[in-house]
């Protein structure tokens, strides 16, 4: 394929002159035409303006889903300005550090959010904070401005957007996203899902989250539309996808596992759709998922960094994440930075053939960018390793990585085979400190609704179907997981205490005693 490196605002402009009237978007019984995207879109834009804002500057975005969040971001691209998004879900000390951090002229907000932003403790002194409704200005007032504006950025270097990414430890790390990442992100994912002219995407990701974001400019390169949802809904999925007309469906962390444990209905193969494109689909569900849901899995690997997809996986093969895309090489070092033989763990490194696919840094962090980014590769402190065929498989984070009785355990390995007992709904594997040596394994387990089984029988399933080091010493059940906007579970807000946890090391009076303050 051609590999062109600009921005995508040029893509826009082409689209409304070519399908001015043609379906961006619905959102119930709202629909986006390219034309009203183009117009509203240079509303914004004259609007911030007449502000005084200029290129560069950063204006903050905390919103649910919905049609005006696509103009206003479009409206921040056409303007040169930096969009920063703000999960709406976000609060404390959490939304504090962010604001804070990246210091926006404006925050555009949802109504029934602006008392999160004005209860974290951020100094808002010099933000002007703008929502639906209000006595001065208004959402509404900057989509419907009036003027002149033809103006946009076209060098695929412009800053468009510093995106939050959710680290297990310490704070977020804003990664720096130009207008050409963003171009090849949108052209990423039109590779892995197979879009094609005539294709509707459900969307029911966030558009905060890259995952989400990269969606909104596929319809600039194939001639498709985006069903839009406020948010996802597990429960009625798939008669969401069948009412839309929808033939794509996109996965991420535990969405397919969750869709799998909900109760077999005629809907799960009437549902119309073709293609589930996404990451998270693991090898031993892979052919179980397509043959209940009659869909063709595509799995991907990448993260922010590097325009949301690395590879993709466009053969089938259950479990692999594929072959890099275009513009970039990806490989697999080990400790000394030489490439391993196929079928040897070892770090994912991607490099970038071609300019702006790859990010450039981490917004006020230069120790982070230094560890990340070193002679121009990517070191993406995931583990993988290459089959003879040259297919990436994904084996977790190496900080996911558990050091137990001289052994390194991945996590992930662990969280898969739990995941297989018929009561477990979902789990999550940590390290925790041990009383001598390294670490010790502690596992969060979610039942599903309706099924009971105790430590002491599912530590004995368990021992059947893992090594002896990998078997978690420590076991608590909890009712549910903190997730991030991509449904991977926040491990690094679960509890690392041992001291009340059911532990495979005590005998039954201890694990009795625990049972009776936990009933108590």
């Amino acid at each position: 394929m051609t590999i062109d490196n600009r921005g995508f605002l040029d893509l826009l402009h082409a689209r409304c002159q070519a399908m001015p009237e043609a379906e961006f978007m619905k959102f119930g019984a709202q629909t986006l035409t390219f034309a009203d995207l183009e117009r509203s879109s240079r509303a914004v834009a004259v609007a911030l303006k007449r502000k005084g804002l200029v290129s560069g500057d950063r204006v903050a975005v905390m919103m649910a889903n919905r049609p005006e969040v696509a103009a206003l971001l479009y409206g921040l691209a056409r303007s040169g300005l930096v969009w920063i998004p703000v999960n709406p879900q976000q609060r404390g000390v959490g939304l504090k550090y962010l604001v804070e951090h990246s210091s926006p002229k404006v925050i555009l907000v949802d109504e029934d959010k602006i008392s999160s932003l004005k209860e974290c403790g951020a100094d808002l002194g010099q933000t002007d904070i703008i929502s639906f409704s209000g006595t001065n200005e208004t959402i509404g007032d900057l989509l419907g401005a009036r003027g002149d504006w033809s103006e946009h950025p076209t060098d695929a270097a412009t800053l468009f957007a510093i995106m939050y990414t959710s680290g297990t430890t310490g704070h977020p790390k804003g990664v720096l996203v130009t207008h050409g990442m963003m171009r090849f992100a949108a052209e990423a994912a039109a590779l892995l899902a197979d879009a094609r002219d005539g294709d509707r995407l459900h969307m029911w990701e966030p558009m905060y989250h890259v995952g989400g974001a990269q969606v909104l400019l596929m319809p600039l390169l194939r001639r498709i539309s985006i069903q839009l949802v406020e948010k996802l809904s597990v429960s009625n999925f798939w008669e969401q996808v069948q009412t839309l007309g929808c033939t794509h469906v996109h996965y991420l962390g535990g969405i397919l596992q969750m869709l799998l444990k909900r109760p077999a209905s005629q809907i799960d193969r009437s549902h119309g759709a073709r293609v589930g494109w996404g990451a998270g689909a693991r090898a031993d569900n892979w052919n179980t998922i397509q043959d209940r849901f009659g869909i063709s899995l595509r799995e991907a690997y990448g993260m922010t960094e590097t325009a949301s997809i690395a590879t993709f996986n466009g053969d089938g093969t259950p479990g692999s994440v594929g072959r890099s895309v275009p513009w970039f090489k990806v490989e697999v070092l080990d400790e000394m930075g030489a490439p391993v033989p196929a079928h040897t763990r070892g770090e994912i490194v991607v490099t970038a053939n071609v300019p702006h696919a790859l990010f450039s840094g981490y917004f006020r962090n230069e120790e982070a960018t230094r560890s990340a980014l070193r002679d121009g590769k990517m070191f993406t402190n995931d583990i993988g390793s290459f089959d003879e065929a040259g297919r990436l498989f994904f084996h977790g984070r190496k900080t996911d990585s558990i050091r137990c009785r001289g052994e390194n355990v991945s996590a992930m390995e662990v969280e898969q085979v739990v995941i297989l007992h018929p009561a477990v709904a979902d789990s999550a594997a940590v390290g925790v400190e041990a009383e001598i040596g390294e670490q010790e394994i502690k596992l969060f387990v979610e039942l599903k609704p309706g099924f009971v089984v105790s430590e002491t029988e599912l530590s004995a399933w368990l021992s059947k179907r893992l090594a002896p080091y990998q078997n978690p010493r420590y076991v608590a059940f909890v009712s549910s997981f903190e997730r991030t906007p991509s449904e991977r579970i926040m491990k690094h807000k679960l509890d690392k205490s041992v001291e009340a946890t059911w532990d495979r090391n005590q005998g039954p009076e201890r694990q009795a005693s625990l049972n009776a303050g936990a009933a108590r």
